[in-house]
């Protein structure tokens, strides 16, 4: 198996972006493509390597950029004011993850454009909720240790199937903001699921974070990502 990766610049309202493909390079055949969407840090080597890892499993793994070229978060203060902007403007959010979902059906990879799914951890996590509660034209997004708080716009029909990956002691989701979740993605008519994992806490899945870390979390976490991926796009979404 060999890995091939790219850069991808992208412009969204006179803002320019860069993203970053892996695929498996040993054949030209058209398979499903995944967005990664990265924690509040940005499109770092963590999301690298999940779309390298997704590109081993067969995937055209594209993780996305929301900050823009410039505006990259050098430190974790820069990181929280950065994505303290995004959450006082969820509509530009929103707008700049479409356009990173159109970005992402064209890399140049062998990506199929008819079959795309969005996976995104703590601000990602968030991110990937917003592009289903938009109405996105997805198969499915996976919310790893996200964040749950609705956006003020109004949902549009959630079409993409929802998978919800949560830390039972995570302290920015407690059990009200987790069936605030489940009650508004019902409301919307959304097919979701979710998945908590009990003495877990939030960034379960970043190795970085020694003190939020959980091996057995990340495992399970992972493997239901690749049992829904196979799922949605087994059956066209």
């Amino acid at each position: 198996m060999a890995i091939a990766n790219s850069t991808i610049q992208y412009e969204h309202e006179g803002v320019r972006f860069e993203a970053y493909a892996a695929w498996d390079d040993s054949s030209a055949e058209l398979r499903p493509i995944v967005i990664v969407a990265g924690t509040f840090m940005g499109r770092t080597g963590f999301e690298e390597a999940k779309a390298r890892s997704l590109a081993e499993l067969g995937y055209v793994g594209v993780a996305i950029d929301v900050y823009g070229l410039g505006n990259w978060p050098r430190d974790f203060d820069e990181a929280l004011a950065r994505m303290g902007e995004m959450d006082a403007e969820r509509g530009l959010l929103r707008d700049r993850l479409l356009a990173s979902l159109r970005m992402a059906r064209d890399t140049g990879a062998p990506g199929d454009p008819s079959r795309v799914a969005a996976i995104g951890f703590c601000f990602g996590g968030k991110c990937v909720l917003d592009l289903a509660r938009a109405g996105a034209d997805v198969a499915g997004v996976v919310s790893f240790h996200g964040v749950y708080d609705a956006p003020p716009f109004p949902n549009a029909e959630v079409t993409a199937k929802v998978l919800v990956l949560h830390g039972w002691d995570d302290p920015l989701d407690p059990p009200e903001t987790v069936l605030a979740l489940s009650k508004e993605l019902t409301e919307a008519g959304a097919d979701w699921q979710l998945h908590s994992y009990g003495h877990t806490v939030h960034a379960f899945t970043n190795p970085a974070r020694e003190e939020m870390y959980s091996p057995r979390a990340d495992r399970r976490s992972w493997q239901a990502m690749r049992n829904f991926l196979e799922e949605i796009f087994a059956t066209d979404g």
